[in-house]
């Protein structure tokens, strides 16, 4: 079959099957691209997906001209779609070293209902899913040194989630449906949890990292379990054995000496959360330790950024982290200029 019947075939299944057509689905369909290389452009790991098909970027080209082709005699709906990579920095993601917009138009059956399309069309912009790794041997920070449960390749280098701005989320195993569901859902900023599976040869999901404010809202709604009631007693036991209490109280009467305008119970949140054993966060370094005001200022901003701005929102919507800050600047100005006046 001549490649223009083959990709008016891989169309037809694809518009049957998911009421929208895009090149990287028929790439896909053709045999072009396979699940694992896709998945690794979409983390940011490989430049450009023409580098690694099975075909010249050439015969790519061709497909997509024809499925445009195809496309426009079927009448089908065109919108564009940005392709954001899972990374910290919310990179675009490129097709080839050309304008990459064909490649990036999506074709939807026009007969849909308004509502059904606009769903359609929200699952096509959905932004990837941040993916943390779960190791299997030891590593170090490419930042910082540190080391940790979990790190976020960055440019197939690992970070630490301070180093990545994580550090403030919390570890969900999977294996309750509904509760993992909701506290994905509370949560402003989330990551998936993967592990190498030596067996299989591929990563599998452990998990979330969800900020503890959504995790606690999410065991709250499905409190009248049993067994969720367990687990959190077990949490909160566990959570009790790692705070080393008369740290954080100084810590806490340190933050509020540099800034006495902020609510005491705030400034016992921020360093009951700064100075967590183990966590690897500011509290717990040797500035830290002894009460620096730099490394003290360091966790009350860390607070306004995740709480006080709309700074993890943005990363969610695809904003590059540098840029996020930038916008955040001078509310994290205005609210430390706001506690520290007399």
């Amino acid at each position: 079959m001549r490649l223009a019947g083959r990709v008016a075939a891989v169309a037809e299944e694809l518009l049957r099957r998911k009421k929208f057509v895009s090149p990287l689905d028929v790439m896909t369909g053709l045999g072009w691209l396979s699940g694992r290389v896709v998945e690794s452009w979409e983390q940011g790991r490989t430049p450009r997906l023409d580098q690694v098909a099975a075909v010249p970027a050439e015969r790519m080209t061709e497909a997509v001209e024809l499925l445009h082709e195809w496309a426009e005699e079927r009448g089908l709906a065109p919108s564009e779609v940005d392709y954001i990579a899972a990374t910290r920095d919310r990179r675009a993601l490129a097709f080839s070293g050309n304008d990459d917009k064909r490649y990036r138009t999506h074709w939807t059956d026009p007969a849909l209902p308004a509502a059904r399309r606009e769903k359609v069309l929200e699952r096509q912009r959905k932004v990837p899913d941040l993916v943390v790794i779960q190791p299997d041997k030891h590593w170090y920070c490419s930042q910082c040194q540190d080391t940790g449960d979990f790190h976020f390749l960055e440019d197939e280098r690992p970070l630490c989630l301070g180093c990545a701005d994580m550090d403030h989320l919390v570890f969900l195993p999977s294996g309750d449906t509904a509760l993992t569901r909701r506290a994905r859902k509370a949560s402003g900023l989330a990551a998936v949890v993967v592990r190498w599976d030596k067996s299989r040869k591929r990563f599998q999901r452990r998990g979330l990292l969800v900020e503890r404010g959504a995790l606690d809202v999410a065991e709250e709604q499905c409190f009248a379990d049993e067994e969720l009631r367990e687990r959190r007693k077990v949490r909160d036991r566990e959570r009790r054995a790692a705070q080393d209490v008369e740290f954080q109280a100084a810590f806490a009467l340190r933050i509020a000496e540099l800034f006495p305008r902020l609510a005491i119970d705030r400034a016992k949140a921020i360093a009951e959360h700064a100075g967590t054993r183990s966590s690897g966060r500011v509290g717990r370094s040797a500035a830290g330790q002894a009460l620096d005001e730099d490394a003290v200022t360091l966790a009350v901003v860390a607070a306004i950024r995740h709480e006080e701005t709309e700074y993890d929102a943005m990363l969610m919507a695809g904003v590059a982290r540098a840029e996020a800050r930038e916008r955040i600047r001078d509310d994290i100005e205005r609210v430390l200029a706001q506690w520290r006046a007399p």
